[in-house]
């Protein structure tokens, strides 16, 4: 399979592979913070559990005193207690 244009600049540049367009970057700072790039929005928002849609399926956080500090178009944030990061993939797995 031909790669990408994209792929090879990538590559030669030495940057990783999540930067590439329309992937969805994931961070963590300890247990208290999650930034999401490259959302499509929540589906599920409650103190316990927020569930945000990706490209690729969504993201579930659980944890305690979960909440969204700040959503842009390309980002948000999330505080609280964190416990889990899951990936759910689009065929529920």
């Amino acid at each position: 399979m031909p790669r990408k244009p994209w792929e090879t600049l990538l590559e030669d540049a030495g940057l990783p592979g999540e930067l590439a367009p329309g992937q969805s970057l994931v961070e963590l700072a300890g247990q208290s913070r999650a930034l999401i790039e490259g959302h499509g929005g929540i589906t599920e928002y409650g103190a316990e559990r927020i569930r945000i849609r990706v490209r690729f399926g969504q993201v579930c956080i659980c944890g305690s005193k979960l909440e969204l500090i700040s959503m842009t178009k390309e980002q948000l944030v999330i505080s609280g207690r964190i416990h889990s990061v899951t990936l759910e993939g689009r065929n529920g797995t």
